[in-house]
């Protein structure tokens, strides 16, 4: 683990959960209010599920992608301390 890295606060992590709770909740009372067909609804409700899926899938692979940049620039960083360390012992 990356220890210049801080982990979040326990109030950050409640409110994101709390968002998504109260925003799911909302988005949930919507649709079942709207004056609509149950198959509408329904196909309402999909999409917003596969929405928020994808939202989650997509954030990860950005994180991931972003993760695995910065392990590759310290690989190739520490590639180059070491390359320079035996050029300098060769002097």
């Amino acid at each position: 683990m990356n220890p210049n890295v801080k982990p979040h606060t326990d109030a950050w992590v409640s409110f994101t959960y709390g968002s998504f709770l109260i925003a799911a909740s909302l988005v949930a009372v919507g649709v079942y209010l709207l004056p609509i067909d149950m198959w509408m609804k329904g196909y309402l409700t999909m999409g917003v599920v596969m929405l928020v899926q994808s939202c989650v899938t997509l954030t990860k692979t950005v994180r991931d992608m972003h993760e695995s940049s910065r392990l590759m620039n310290r690989l190739e960083d520490a590639k180059t301390e070491r390359f320079l360390m035996e050029a300098t012992k060769a002097i």
